[in-house]
């Protein structure tokens, strides 16, 4: 009797330690992310943890072993779940099928949003422009338009093929991104830290600085506007954890993401268009540094049937939605998939089929 009750005792402190633990994580996170650099760090941790982790720990509260601490630790528990749904990136729109807008109209528009993992540069060439090629999206916003070389990006320069491969569309290219397009490019004007670049900037200036590539275009005779976003991921995994430079370059970099993140959603808010938003936010559901543009635009996930979007890693362990696409209320989302890369990139591309409201 007295091995169960040690037993009880060991069980029950586990629990509550494991319990305050995450309770104090998720409230840190609703806290901080977003709005203080080092919180990018612990904000790495896959979101499906918010649900994961109250569940796994609900269900051990109902071992015997646990009794002493049950009645305390389920309320906490369920409230830990309830916060963890939001965060935790499960689409549950999918569960009520039909919340898309419907069936395409005549006239709508397939865009293509990817993170290509330096073009082809690691790759089979052709066997790349087939996989592009065989979307046949009438607008396709592309990122890491570059190759990697001695740890560091480089330009490349394959305008000509791109546009041979593609006769008919206009191509748009700023640093890494290309905007191609089968309708007209009526202006394209810059966002952010790009202004500050112009015809004779450096390559790598323009790469550092044009992290959202707007054009406007017309679609029938009706301009919307697309943004190509490629935000910068949060840190650089060659650096070593255990020095200061590590630390340097992750708040250098938060301060380049909140730049490129509050630019984006002034050009949004003050634009009259229809627009469209799309690209690798370096971001997942958990994180606060979205919550700007979340409550400027809306999320085209309700259009999806995907329960839960994961679009990196697809080389590794894939427990994170980075890629997202918004839209504002004049356009309608008919349909959002994530499509496999083939072994392409590390990014699943995104699959949208849109329509201007009427």
């Amino acid at each position: 009797m007295a091995h169960d009750g040690r037993r009880r005792t060991v069980a029950g402190r586990t629990l509550v330690a494991l319990t305050g633990l995450w309770a104090g994580y998720s409230l840190l996170n609703f806290t901080l992310s977003g709005r203080w650099w080092p919180w990018l760090l612990p904000d790495l941790v896959p979101p499906l943890c918010f649900l994961a982790v109250p569940l796994v720990l609900l269900a051990l509260v109902r071992l015997p072993a646990a009794r002493p601490v049950r009645r305390r630790l389920v309320p906490v528990l369920a409230l830990l779940l309830i916060t963890g749904l939001t965060r935790s990136g499960v689409n549950w729109h999918a569960l009520r099928p039909g919340e898309g807008a419907g069936p395409a109209p005549t006239g709508a528009v397939r865009v293509v949003s990817w993170n290509t993992e330096y073009w082809d540069t690691t790759d089979d060439p052709d066997r790349f422009y087939r996989y592009l090629k065989a979307k046949d999206a009438d607008v396709y916003l592309l990122q890491e338009y570059l190759a990697w070389v001695d740890d560091q990006p480089a330009r490349i320069d394959e305008l000509e093929r791109i546009r041979r491969e593609f006769p008919g569309y206009h191509v748009v290219v700023l640093g890494e991104q290309v905007t191609l397009s089968r309708f007209p490019v009526v202006a394209r004007p810059a966002v952010g830290p790009a202004r500050d670049t112009g015809g004779g900037s450096p390559w790598r200036e323009v790469f550092e600085r044009g992290k959202v590539l707007r054009t406007d275009i017309d679609v029938h005779g009706r301009v919307v506007s697309f943004y190509n976003v490629h935000i910068p991921v949060q840190l650089d995994i060659l650096r070593n954890p255990l020095t200061r430079g590590f630390y340097d370059e992750v708040r250098r970099r938060a301060v380049a993401r909140e730049r490129q993140y509050a630019a984006l959603v002034r050009d949004v808010a003050a634009n009259p268009r229809p627009v469209f938003v799309a690209g690798d936010f370096n971001t997942t559901p958990a994180m606060g540094d979205l919550d700007g543009l979340r409550d400027t635009l809306r999320d085209a996930l309700p259009a999806s049937g995907t329960l839960v979007p994961r679009t990196w890693n697809t080389e590794g362990l894939g427990l994170w939605r980075l890629d997202w696409a918004f839209t504002d209320d004049q356009l309608r989302v008919h349909r959002y998939d994530f499509d496999d890369p083939a072994g392409l990139s590390d990014h699943q591309a995104q699959d949208l089929v849109v329509s201007p409201a009427p």
